[in-house]
């Protein structure tokens, strides 16, 4: 009886994954290709499934078998991708990014969470010209795209029109998403120093375009502190669109590890970075309470800045934009 107690509560888990507007009876039926009254039978735990069907279920929903043995061990299941070092590598991380973000909107409750140690990558977007730099400093240097080995970075060659319209699928989707970030003030200092390297290594093909990305980086500021204020999103392409809630805390404590942390309904997500830009996630339940907690007793030990606090505000915003400005005045003046 036990154990069928036990498929029962296996059931429940795969439920937890759905979407709310998804019937976990429909599905179960079109996955092991039975009827609705045999998935019935097995999500009340009256028939025993057997290892094949188990099988065909963890699979399809990404969880450990573990769980349907009430197994309880040290061992934490991820899920995730990694670099295949193709060419389409990075159109295919992006492509995961959007599908993420989209499981987490099909929800009717979600929120996500972001331990931000690079500023997250969805406020570059808003800038085309910034955007496309990442993406080149990602493909070149991180996933060491072949066809990038021996090419300078200019923003004339119009490197983000390949990723357009992926790149504003990605935006729209998060702009839907209430979302809580923790900053510390090193929390630009990643993307601050790609662009440096890059100029100081000749990648960049000018002075002007290391500027005109510095200044991005002042309007990307611009517009997280504008957010901040108004603890909404804002997309500046669309400012009458109003977006999801935005939370922004501060903590002077601790530097993030980039952690996205995602609720959706009663299901929790825990999303570790690894190699720079990817990301494994675990739905194991122990491990994402904990997770929780401890991103609730950094928020409580941080200082919100997002709709209250107009003077930590500024003094933040304005601490980054000094950053930034520094690196400007810092560059030799070329001769004509």
């Amino acid at each position: 009886m036990s154990f069928n107690k036990n498929q029962a509560a296996f059931f429940q888990t795969l439920k937890l994954s759905l979407p709310s507007y998804n019937s976990l009876v429909d599905e179960i039926a079109e996955i092991l290709e039975i009827s609705i009254d045999s998935a019935y039978r097995r999500i009340r735990g009256e028939k025993l499934l057997d290892f094949a069907e188990l099988e065909i279920l963890c699979n399809r929903f990404n969880i450990s078998v573990d769980t349907f043995f009430n197994l309880h061990s040290n061992g934490i299941l991820f899920q995730g991708n990694q670099n295949d070092y193709q060419e389409n590598s990075f159109m295919n991380w992006m492509e995961d990014v959007y599908a993420q973000l989209n499981l987490v909107n099909s929800f009717s409750k979600k929120h996500i969470y972001w331990l931000v140690k690079d500023m997250p990558p969805f406020h570059h977007y808003y800038h085309e010209e910034l955007a496309a730099f990442k993406f080149f400093f990602w493909r070149k240097s991180i996933l060491f795209t072949e066809s990038l080995k021996d090419t300078k970075y200019s923003i004339k060659d119009n490197l983000y029109d390949q990723f357009a319209e992926i790149t504003q699928k990605i935006l729209k989707a998060y702009h839907k998403i209430p979302t809580t970030e923790i900053w510390n003030i090193e929390g630009i200092n990643i993307t601050l120093r790609q662009i440096e390297l890059y100029h100081e290594m000749g990648i960049m093909t000018s002075t002007e375009d290391t500027i005109f990305l510095y200044n991005c980086m002042l309007e990307v500021i611009d517009n997280l502190e504008k957010m901040a204020e108004k603890g909404k999103k804002i997309l500046p392409s669309h400012p009458e669109i109003e977006g999801a809630e935005y939370n922004f805390f501060v903590n002077e404590f601790i530097i993030g590890d980039n952690t996205f942390f995602a609720t959706m309904d009663e299901k929790k997500v825990t999303y570790l970075n690894h190699s720079v830009i990817y990301f494994h996630g675990t739905s194991d339940p122990s491990f994402n309470d904990a997770m929780f907690r401890n991103l609730d007793n950094l928020i409580k030990k941080s200082t919100q800045i997002s709709i209250v606090g107009e003077k930590d505000r500024k003094q933040f915003f304005n601490k980054l934009r000094k950053k930034v400005v520094e690196r400007i005045n810092a560059l030799p003046i070329e001769e004509e």
